[in-house]
């Protein structure tokens, strides 16, 4: 890698995104959550489908169908596990490997989960994907924010770019209208269209 491909845009047209949940025994419990932010996916990208899964290996088969934007709505455990109600399971680093292995360039986590818990199990050292991982979701603020974001890449930003204008708006030194989360930009060049 130059020193020059850190400033070198990647631009993805047609962007695949797929916004699901994975439902452990207590039914569809994300659902509305997921249904606004699949409306503002919809928004920008007509054709972002949304799915339940019920396994862990129906979450594995998700990941692995080349999607450009995994957002997913699920409960990551003690050690940063995610486990369906049989007990299978997976790690947050296993998921993110299953994605970037596909070509997804962001992977979301959009519902509340510890800091703990992604600490444990999403480990994105030296991953070129982009990972967000909420920790606290603050009602339909996430969907704005998310609004946001997308707009600002269909403007032509970058993602690491429209990340940080949308997370950090001019002129407000406090962001309470920003979800809290974890993020790590390993693929920030990329422009989802």
């Amino acid at each position: 890698m130059g020193i020059f491909d850190s400033f070198r845009k990647e631009e993805v047209a047609g962007t695949k995104v797929l916004v699901g949940q994975l439902g452990t025994g207590q039914g569809t419990k994300f659902y509305e959550e997921l249904k606004a932010d699949l409306r503002v996916y919809k928004r920008f990208y007509p054709a972002a489908s949304s799915a339940t899964f019920t396994t862990v290996a129906e979450l594995r088969g998700a990941a692995a169908h080349q999607y450009d934007v995994l957002h997913l709505f699920c409960d990551v455990g003690a050690g940063g596990v995610i486990s369906d109600a049989s007990g299978d399971r997976i790690t947050g680093t296993e998921l993110l490997k299953a994605a970037l292995d596909s070509g997804v360039k962001l992977l979301w986590i959009g519902n509340d989960n510890s800091q703990e818990a992604y600490d444990a199990g999403f480990k994105t050292k030296g991953l070129k994907i982009n990972v967000v991982l909420t920790l606290r979701r603050l009602g339909s603020n996430t969907s704005l924010f998310l609004d946001s974001l997308l707009a600002k890449m269909q403007a032509g930003e970058t993602l690491a770019k429209a990340w940080s204008v949308a997370s950090q708006p001019e002129g407000k030194s406090v962001q309470p209208d920003v979800p809290h989360t974890i993020s790590a930009l390993g693929r920030g060049s990329v422009i989802l269209r």
